[in-house]
């Protein structure tokens, strides 16, 4: 694209909270799409590996950690400069809710990518594994909503996933329901929406993901080597795998638990998500193994399209994460796993220069339909990723981009509260995202988990239904 669409003007403090793979490649999108003064923005890392990036550009950086007892001191005058500011949480170990409430507190507007806890949340060992849920993480950005109605916009876990697959589901509901000859009005509320799914048959959703994505060299033993913040996956990776509990399901894993508070949308599992396996589909490379990570966008869509008669739950989908990471991530997994899970910080986050081929395929799987089975979503290679804009990975870019969808939205609706992605006009939000996202295209496949089995060995199937969590879960 030789002229890039201005799509608004930030006449107020703009401040990035970290400037890792994600702050990086979110600061050329935001030189290309709005209209703001370089002097009014402010970027903030623990580290300045990368300053000469902000340095040539005359861009302001403060060297340290926004933390539970500095965040009002240091945040206060970035803010109150004059114009509505805009804060751009993209940093680890930073407590979402807090800041968020801060930073509406000022008038300005917030976004984030993850419910992220302050430094130590995630290895806690005297926490319950249900309190180091994401769940229970969602459910103090929820009752912060409640607490809070109206005022400035501030949109929570607006990445690729959670953020840009909410709205994949959308879309590949409208084309489902138009592909089986359904007659319907496109929903304008949430229960709308919920109601359409129940109608449709749609029984579960994965967040199918391959990562096919191959460095130039080979990965060095010890070294945690992914595609995007090791951190961020790391800490995850280690949380119980959660997943939306679909209305359908008719059994439960043994380790399985249900939570006594909140939407009562999910359920975990007393294991890591990382060590956790699923049977799931993409289109290039069809059925593949994929993680049980656990991830917001797992709660946040079930309960979304949760059918209620009065208390009771009528229909709701299961929804969870089925993510094959690249192979140099799986190698690294498994080699800390092998470790008893413990991470020694030693890790790298590949390049665009560093990586040769490959591509994210990120998408949507909705199941158990009259169709079977459709996968809505993002094709992105590493080549159309470098094409399309500096400093980024496949995985990168499906990430910045939804990042700058939500920030437009944000300027668009500000007075709209504390939203979450599911929320938002999924059209408009994919119409700014899309030049990003490289193939944006559906696939029907007729796969079930069931195919093939069983094997060589007896499992514990129940062939009624191919598409409950019994049959897709690996044991």
């Amino acid at each position: 694209m030789s002229v890039w669409p201005v799509y608004g003007k930030i006449d107020g403090p703009l401040v990035l909270i970290g400037f890792g793979s994600i702050g990086r490649g979110i600061l050329p999108l935001l030189e290309r799409h709005f209209d703001f003064d370089k002097e009014s923005l402010t970027v903030i890392d623990p580290v300045d590996d990368h300053r000469a990036l902000l340095d040539e550009r005359g861009i302001r950086f403060l060297q340290l950690a926004i933390t539970q007892e500095n965040y009002r001191e240091v945040l206060t005058p970035l803010l109150t400069t004059g114009g509505r500011g805009f804060v751009i949480n993209l940093s680890v170990d930073t407590g979402s809710v807090d800041l968020m409430l801060f930073a509406r507190e000022l008038g300005a507007l917030y976004i984030d990518t993850v419910v992220e806890p302050w430094l130590g949340f995630y290895f806690d060992k005297d926490a319950t594994p249900a309190s180091r849920s994401n769940y229970a993480l969602r459910e103090s950005m929820l009752k912060a909503k409640r607490a809070n109605p109206g005022g400035p916009t501030a949109v929570s876990c607006c990445g690729a996933n959670p953020g840009m697959v909410s709205w994949f589901v959308k879309q590949a509901l409208v084309n489902l329901a138009t592909d089986t000859g359904l007659a319907f009005t496109e929903p304008t509320s949430r229960e709308g929406w919920a109601e359409l799914m129940s109608r449709v048959g749609v029984k579960g959703i994965h967040i199918a993901e391959r990562d096919t994505q191959r460095a130039r060299d080979p990965r060095p033993f010890g070294m945690f080597v992914n595609t995007w913040s090791v951190e961020g996956f790391v800490s995850e990776g280690l949380q119980p795998a959660e997943l939306g509990w679909g209305t359908h399901e008719t059994w439960m894993p043994e380790n399985g638990h249900t939570h006594n508070f909140g939407s009562g949308a999910a359920i975990y599992l007393m294991q890591a998500g990382a060590a956790t396996k699923v049977r799931t589909w993409c289109p290039t490379l069809g059925p593949q193994h994929g993680f049980l990570v656990t991830h917001n966008e797992s709660i946040s869509i079930a309960d979304y399209f949760t059918v209620r008669n009065g208390a009771q739950v009528a229909y709701r989908p299961t929804c969870h994460y089925a993510y094959h990471p690249c192979n140099d991530a799986l190698l690294s997994w498994h080699e800390m796993f092998g470790n008893e899970g413990r991470f020694d910080g030693n890790w790298s986050i590949l390049t665009e220069h560093e990586i040769v081929d490959g591509r994210d395929e990120l998408g949507v799987l909705l199941y158990g339909h009259a169709k079977n089975a459709y996968w809505f979503g993002s094709q992105l290679t590493i080549e159309e990723a470098r094409n399309l804009a500096p400093y980024q990975t496949a995985t990168g870019l499906q990430v910045t981009s939804a990042v700058l969808a939500g920030m437009v939205w944000a300027l668009e609706n500000p007075q709209a509260g504390i939203v979450e992605t599911d929320e938002m006009d999924y059209r408009r939000c994919l119409e700014i995202q899309k030049p990003y996202l490289g193939t944006v295209q559906g696939y029907y496949t007729d796969w079930t988990p069931l195919d093939g089995r069983p094997g060589l060995f007896p499992e514990d199937i129940d062939p009624t239904d191919p598409w409950l969590f019994r049959n897709i879960l690996v044991r």
